[in-house]
């Protein structure tokens, strides 16, 4: 099975909230990828924002 296509993007933060959240992924032995992207997903969630997908969508870059 292939592993789904990522976008890659820059992310500037601010160094304290990037050591937290690389604390945070470490309690919860996740790559601190991961875990970013699961704190937007959840983040999403909160605000009422779906997640939709489709097959164009799984192919852009």
């Amino acid at each position: 099975m292939a592993a789904k296509p990522r976008k890659p993007f820059l992310l500037r933060i601010n160094p304290k909230t990037m050591a937290a959240v690389e604390r945070l992924a470490a309690s919860e032995l996740r790559s601190t990828n991961a875990q970013m992207e699961i704190l937007i997903l959840e983040a999403l969630k909160k605000r009422g924002v779906s997640i939709e997908t489709s097959n164009s969508e799984d192919t852009e870059n």
